[in-house]
C-alpha cells in the first residue's frame, strides 16, 4: 500500500503480522465446520481451506453471502435480473475483506468509485462528503470550512469534552462513560446546530441499520474513528460494477472448491452437540457432521436460535450461551428495487445517503452502477432504483415502499410521475443491534466451548472495524485460532490505526 508522505498522514497498521517461522498449513486430518455462508463464514472458510484444513461450509439459505446474498429474479418480460439485500459500500479501508475478495479478482477490476457522496434533505440543501483529505485532521478542518451545515457556532458551541471524545478514540482504553450513554444522546450533548446534526451525524449513525436512540456512543465514536478520522483512505468508497452473484460469490464458491472445501448451501443446522474427545456433532436434516472446529458465522438471530436449540452445548458453554443470549437485532431494514418507465435527471448521484425522512435513508441509481441494470435501462428507456430504510418502522415491506416512494418525490421531483413497471420489495430483520451498555455482553472469537469460534459483525474484536469489515476481520480472526491450535502461521491482519490523534490527551483528561 503506498500513500503520499506527509507529517500527519496516518498509515495502514499490521495488526496481525505473519510468521514466517511457523508452518503455512495444518498437519493433515485438521476439519472444520463453518456454520453461516456470509462475509464472516466465507472469509473463514478461505483462509482455513487454503491452509489444509478440510472445510465443509454450511449455509440455511439457497445461495451465498448472508446479507451481502445475491440471486436471480424473474422480470414481467421473462427476462432475468439479479437482485440483492440492498446497496453495500466498499470502502477502501476494508483492507481484510478486499484481501479475500482478491481470491475472486486478485485487482479487484470489478470495484468502481462511485463518485460524488451526497447526503439529501427535505430541509436543507445537499451535503456532499466527497474530495475530503485523508488527514486528520485536516479532514475535518476541511469539512468545517467548506460544509454549509457546519459553522462557527457548532465549532465554538460543542462541548468541547465530548468533542474530544470523537478526536481521541483509542481501542485499548476506551471512554466506559460512552458504552452507558446512547448515540442520541451523545447528539444532544454535543450541541451541534440542529442542521449539523441531521446532515452529517445522524445519516451517519443510521447507516449502521440502528436507530441513533438504541446505539450506544461508544460506537458511534469507534465508527466515526473508522470510518473517518482514523481512516487512511479517505472517506470514499466503491461498488461492484456488476451484480454480487457475478463478481464475489460464484467465483469464492469455486476456489474454496478448488482448495477440497465442500460448500453445501440449503443446509440449516438443527443442533450442535459435544462429542468425545472434544469434537463436536453438527445436525443437520438429512445429515450429521463429526468435526473438530466448529465456526458459528450466522446473525444474531439465527445464532441465538440455533444456541436454544443446543441443550448439551449450552451446558458445557454456559459463556458463550449467556453471550449469544444477550444479543438484539436491530430494527428491520426495507429495500425496494424499483423499475421505472423513465429515467432520473442526470445530475442525480449514483448513491445519496438521505436524511430527516421518516423512511427513506438511501437511493441509490443501479442502471448506473451494476451491468445488468444497466443493459436493462439501455434496452428500455427505463431506470432500475434501490430506495432502503435502515432502521424501518413500518409493518410491511408494501407500506415501507409507499412512505418511500412519496419521501422520493420530494427529493427527486421528476421521480412523481414514473410509472413502476416492476418492484422487488422485502422488509428483514437480520443486523445487530448495539446497545448501551452491550459491549462487554457480546461474544468474542474465542469461546468456552473448546473448538467453539464466532465471526460476525456484531462480535467484540480487539480492534476497530465496522460492517463487512467487521465481519471479514472476525472470520479471519477465528481462523486464525484454529491455525494456532494446530502450530501454523496466522494470516496477516490490516486494519486503520487503532488511535485517534488526541488519544493521549483525552486519557490524561478523563483522569482529571
Amino acid at each position: 500500500m503506498h500513500h503520499r508522505a506527509g507529517p500527519l498522514r496516518m498509515r495502514p497498521q499490521l495488526l496481525v503480522p505473519g510468521r514466517p517461522d511457523l508452518p503455512r498449513e495444518v498437519p493433515d486430518g485438521v476439519d472444520a465446520v463453518v456454520i453461516g455462508g456470509g462475509v464472516a463464514g466465507i472469509s473463514a472458510a478461505v483462509v482455513l481451506a487454503e491452509r489444509g484444513v478440510r472445510v465443509t461450509l454450511l449455509e440455511a439459505a439457497g445461495q451465498l453471502g448472508g446479507r451481502l446474498g445475491a440471486w436471480p429474479h424473474r422480470m414481467p418480460d421473462g427476462s432475468e435480473q439479479i437482485v440483492e439485500h440492498g446497496f453495500h459500500a466498499f470502502f477502501r479501508q476494508y483492507y481484510t475483506w478486499r484481501a479475500i475478495l482478491r481470491r475472486a479478482d486478485p485487482a479487484l477490476r470489478f470495484l468502481r468509485p462511485t463518485g460524488s457522496y451526497p447526503v439529501l434533505s427535505a430541509r436543507w440543501p445537499e451535503e456532499d462528503l466527497t474530495g475530503l483529505p485523508a488527514t486528520p485532521p485536516l479532514s475535518l478542518l476541511t469539512l468545517f470550512a467548506r460544509s454549509p451545515s457546519l459553522g462557527w457556532r457548532d465549532l465554538v458551541g460543542a462541548n468541547r469534552t465530548l468533542g474530544l471524545e470523537l478526536l481521541g478514540f483509542d481501542q485499548g482504553h476506551p471512554a466506559l462513560g460512552l458504552e452507558a450513554l446512547s448515540a442520541g444522546e451523545f447528539l444532544n450533548r454535543l450541541n451541534l446546530s440542529e442542521r449539523a446534526r441531521s446532515m452529517l451525524f445522524e445519516a451517519f449513525a443510521r447507516s449502521f441499520f440502528c436507530n441513533p436512540t438504541g446505539m450506544s456512543a461508544a460506537e458511534l465514536v469507534a465508527m466515526f474513528h473508522f470510518y473517518f478520522l482514523g481512516n487512511p483512505e479517505g472517506l470514499a468508497f466503491d461498488a461492484p460494477d456488476t451484480d454480487y452473484l457475478t463478481c464475489i460469490w460464484n467465483p469464492l464458491r469455486a476456489h474454496l472448491t478448488r482448495h477440497g472445501a465442500e460448500v453445501m448451501t440449503g443446509s440449516p443446522v438443527n443442533a450442535l452437540v459435544p462429542g468425545p474427545d472434544h469434537r463436536w456433532r453438527v445436525e443437520l436434516d438429512a445429515r450429521t457432521l463429526d468435526t473438530r472446529h466448529v465456526l458459528l458465522a450466522l446473525d444474531p438471530g439465527g445464532l441465538r436460535g440455533l444456541v436454544d436449540r443446543s441443550d448439551e452445548a449450552r451446558a458445557v458453554a454456559p459463556r458463550l450461551a449467556a453471550q449469544v443470549g444477550s444479543l438484539s437485532v436491530a430494527e428491520p431494514y426495507a429495500v425496494s428495487r424499483l423499475w421505472l418507465d423513465r429515467d432520473v435527471s442526470p445530475e442525480r448521484a449514483v448513491f445519496s445517503a438521505v436524511t430527516g425522512q421518516d423512511t427513506l435513508d438511501s437511493i441509490t441509481c443501479y442502471h448506473r452502477l451494476e451491468r445488468g441494470s444497466r443493459a436493462w435501462a439501455a434496452r428500455t428507456g427505463g431506470a432500475v432504483l434501490e430506495l432502503h430504510s435502515y432502521a424501518c418502522t413500518r409493518p410491511d415491506a408494501r407500506s415501507a415502499t409507499e412512505h418511500m416512494l412519496a419521501e422520493l418525490a420530494q427529493l427527486w421531483p421528476e421521480t412523481a410521475d414514473a410509472t413502476i413497471l416492476h418492484r422487488s420489495v422485502r422488509l428483514e430483520a437480520e443486523a445487530p443491534a448495539f446497545p448501551p451498555g452491550s459491549r462487554v455482553l457480546r461474544p468474542t472469537v474465542s469461546s468456552d466451548a473448546r473448538g467453539v469460534r464466532v465471526a460476525g459483525d456484531f462480535v467484540q474484536l480487539p480492534y476497530c472495524s465496522g460492517l463487512m469489515e467487521r465481519s471479514a476481520m472476525s472470520g479471519v480472526l477465528a481462523a486464525n485460532d484454529v491455525l494456532a491450535e494446530h502450530g501454523a502461521g496466522p494470516e496477516p491482519v490490516t486494519g486503520v490505526p487503532q488511535r485517534g490523534l488526541l488519544a493521549g490527551l483525552t486519557r490524561l483528561t478523563r483522569k482529571r
